[in-house]
């Protein structure tokens, strides 16, 4: 497939890279880093509503999961914790059930995300008592849900119907969780709540599938952004530090992985192009294949290429000061959420 960014994708990229510029989110971060989790930035949030990335997947906008990739991808690449792939998808899933919150979501008045089972545990439960819905268990791990105002829950039923819901918040009990990455917060939602029949909404056939690629493929994406910021910094890096009188650049063992770091960087960008042209197909089959395939290929790469990011910068890499461990960090997240390497692996070989 002969594929490239249009010119107005690559304007996009560099828009939404000079205003994370500008608003360096790491650099906002690091003064209450030890303090709690990071929340959502409201100039964020109006910046994201204000520019139209919410609202990019709806069909007023029209755009495609490519553009979101770009959007994705730089926000990746600055430690963002804003989570833009979410709300896009959140914003284009209340307007194909036509519910009344999705004005309020796509002008950022109101924080609406997707809420799934994990693709490799299940554990929602959702069950019809006559016309009402039964939901309870815990969903998967949510970015900016502490944030959140309500969460769009889509799940299969215990009759193999699918149903999507809009939960306030603060119905649920929220668990923050302690994880690695120290740039976004995540949370579970644990639900015990009974919806009358004019509460839920049925989906066609897929759209949960569809739902946790679109997901995957984006937090893959989002670990490319921040993998491609790694091989930058180590480059820069490289070529400034001296080692017996020499650029340690220069030396053949760090031009090698400076170059496995970059090819792979590469090639999980194409994969993940790829993965986002399937998801604006209508094949099904071709778009898991894609998906699993991209995000097996790039959660990999990029844990790879962080670390040995971190084995370029030797020393300083290891210190907190240093950008390089809250990258890193970020990707093994990435690397383990909506669908493991293993789990995409499999997934693929039985595709």
């Amino acid at each position: 497939m002969d594929f490239a960014l249009s010119d107005e994708q690559v304007a996009l990229g560099e828009s939404e890279r000079a205003w994370l510029a500008k608003n360096d989110p790491i650099t906002a971060r690091r003064p209450g880093i030890d303090d709690g989790p990071a929340h959502l930035p409201t100039d964020g949030l109006r910046h994201l509503a204000h520019s139209g990335s919410i609202g990019l997947l709806t069909t007023e906008t029209g755009g495609t999961h490519v553009d979101l990739a770009v959007l994705v991808e730089e926000h990746g690449r600055a430690g963002s914790a804003l989570p833009v792939a979410e709300l896009a998808v959140a914003a284009s899933l209340l307007e194909t059930i036509g519910h009344p919150a999705a004005a309020a979501a796509e002008s950022g008045e109101r924080v609406v995300l997707p809420a799934l089972s994990s693709p490799e545990k299940s554990g929602l439960q959702a069950r019809f008592d006559g016309d009402t819905l039964v939901l309870s268990g815990t969903t998967a791990p949510i970015t900016g849900l502490i944030d959140a105002h309500d969460i769009l829950l889509v799940a299969v039923t215990d009759t193999g119907a699918e149903i999507a819901a809009v939960v306030p918040v603060e119905t649920l009990t929220v668990r923050p969780l302690d994880t690695l990455d120290l740039t976004r917060s995540w949370a579970v939602a644990g639900l015990d709540v009974t919806l009358p029949q004019d509460s839920w909404f049925s989906l066609p056939t897929g759209i949960a599938a569809f739902t946790h690629d679109r997901l995957a493929t984006f937090r893959a994406v989002d670990a490319l952004g921040a993998a491609a910021r790694l091989v930058d910094l180590s480059i820069d890096y490289v070529g400034s530090r001296t080692q017996f009188g020499t650029v340690i650049g220069s030396f053949q063992a760090v031009k090698h992985h400076c170059a496995n770091m970059a090819t792979t960087t590469e090639a999980s960008r194409a994969t993940l192009w790829a993965a986002a042209v399937a998801l604006d197909g209508d094949d099904p089959v071709a778009r898991a294949r894609a998906v699993s395939a991209a995000v097996a290929f790039a959660c990999s790469g990029a844990s790879t290429t962080a670390q040995t990011a971190l084995q370029v910068h030797g020393g300083i890499g290891f210190t907190w000061e240093h950008d390089v461990h809250l990258l890193l960090r970020r990707i093994k997240v990435d690397e383990l959420l909506d669908g493991s390497v293993s789990h995409h692996r499999r997934r693929l070989a039985v595709a």
